[in-house]
């Protein structure tokens, strides 16, 4: 009780949410992992949460950060500690038009970012399905990727500066807005990606580009991955670099699209074996105003590449967005993806990356080896293509664990035979530590530790989440 009290005068009595008041906070997205925290404060100020991180320190429990609370390894759940909620932590303090960048607080939902942005003509673009419920200071504290990596980078790449509460309550303020910068480490990198072990990000500068004028987006049917990397870089020679997203549905995606959500329907009559939505983006006046028949230039760029494919043979069908309701019914296919994964049973959900050129070989290597293991297994795979970025789930024919730790290390051995990594954009948190401990570098784990033991001490930012013991 003096660790209930001492939190509510650091934040007021109604921020501090204990017993069944916690309830959101304690379960993850998919239900996988149920937490216990002791309590869960929501801090209103950078300065309330360093006066909370001092609370925990002081009587020596753990602190784990939490966002919109969308994560799918388990990042945030916790027995005995204190979550700290950044959700009042809301406000977006400053939209640059000139500088291109926004200065926001951890709590902000990016889709508000997206919206603030937009307002000003300028594009905030990081993209992903969960857009409308995960938070700045989670996507930064995961590294998150999402379907606009292809032309933007991931989260990464867009950050410019940070603050960030430390685990003795000290505010570490990197919020610069410079983009070049070679006064000595480059401190935010280490937050970013460390999923709340090293810190609390508590605001962000953000990169804004301009916001484009038009798309081109298509749905396309193609002979094999191979042959749609073709069209990608087919199309990036012939925009200069404009494709923005590339994306993967084979016949398994296809075919539980059909099952389990027949109100989105099919692009084709009939079931591809490889389907790949792309889209490009320009802002350049001449390639986005329609010409005297009403075309679109971009449009019609992408339409004679996808014609050169057809006369080839590469391409088998496509079908191209004539309308913005069209274009969101083509992303909405590809949206549904995580929909489509519940209600299918025991589950190991992998999120991993290979060399472009090696994609089709992993898919040939992991289907076969999955089939001799444990045939009558069920796999769904959808794809950031354009990255390398494969998300391939499993539904084996049992739910004991010796079964699903097997599945995972084939599949963790087919991706590092091909050089590949085991984690692409969803994080480690608690399930992606046996593939830390089994496949990263031990020297690279050493020197995280060594990290983890200099920023944290007593090691209770978020405890036990990235880093195998």
């Amino acid at each position: 009780m003096a660790l209930i009290e001492d939190l509510r005068a650091a934040v007021g009595a109604a921020q501090v949410l204990t017993g069944t008041d916690m309830a959101r906070h304690a379960r993850d997205w998919l239900g996988k992992y149920q937490g216990a925290p002791v309590a869960v404060v929501r801090p209103g100020s950078t300065a309330e949460v360093a006066a909370c991180v001092r609370v925990a320190a002081a009587h020596g429990v753990p602190v784990v950060p939490v966002g919109g609370n969308t994560g799918l390894v388990g990042g945030t759940m916790t027995t005995g500690g204190v979550m700290v909620s950044l959700e009042r932590m809301n406000r977006i303090r400053a939209v640059k038009c000139d500088a291109r960048l926004v200065v926001a607080e951890a709590g902000v939902i990016l889709s508000r970012l997206h919206d603030a942005a937009e307002a000003e003509g300028l594009y905030f673009p990081l993209w992903f399905g969960a857009r409308g419920s995960a938070m700045l200071g989670g996507v930064l504290s995961t590294n998150a990727g999402g379907s606009n990596v292809l032309r933007y980078g991931s989260t990464r790449g867009l950050c410019l500066g940070l603050e960030v509460v430390l685990a003795d309550g000290r505010v570490l303020d990197l919020m610069g807005e410079l983009h070049k910068d070679n006064s000595g480490y480059d401190l935010k990198q280490m937050f970013i990606g460390a999923e709340g072990t090293l810190g609390i990000i508590t605001a962000a500068v953000m990169k804004l580009v301009p916001l484009p004028r038009a798309h081109a987006t298509a749905t396309l049917a193609a002979r094999s991955v191979p042959d749609a990397l073709v069209l990608l870089n087919r199309m990036q020679e012939a925009t200069g670099g404009r494709v923005e997203a590339f994306e993967f549905m084979p016949r398994s995606y296809s075919e539980r699209l059909r099952e389990a959500r027949p109100d989105l329907g099919l692009a084709f009559d009939h079931m591809p074996e490889v389907t790949i939505l792309i889209e490009a983006a320009t802002t350049v006046p001449a390639e986005a105003e329609p010409d005297a028949t009403g075309e679109v230039p971009l449009v019609a760029l992408l339409e004679r590449v996808l014609a050169g494919m057809l006369e080839e043979g590469l391409v088998t069908d496509a079908v191209i967005a004539r309308s913005e309701q069209q274009r969101r019914a083509m992303w909405a296919r590809r949206e549904a993806a995580a929909e489509l994964c519940l209600g299918l049973g025991p589950i190991v959900d992998t999120d991993v990356c290979l060399p472009l050129d090696r994609v089709e070989a992993f898919l040939v290597q992991v289907l076969a080896r999955l089939e001799a293991l444990d045939p009558g297994a069920r796999s769904l795979t959808v794809a950031h293509l354009g990255d390398g970025n494969l998300h391939f789930t499993v539904f084996p024919t049992g739910d004991d664990a010796v079964l699903k730790d097997r599945v995972l290390e084939l599949v963790e051995d087919a991706v590092e035979e091909l050089g590949g990594s085991f984690s692409a954009e969803h994080g480690v948190g608690l399930s992606k530590l046996p593939s830390m401990a089994r496949r990263k570098d031990p020297v690279a784990l050493e020197v995280m530790r060594a990290v983890k033991r200099a920023l944290d001490p007593e090691g209770r930012m978020n405890p036990g989440k990235v880093i195998p013991a």
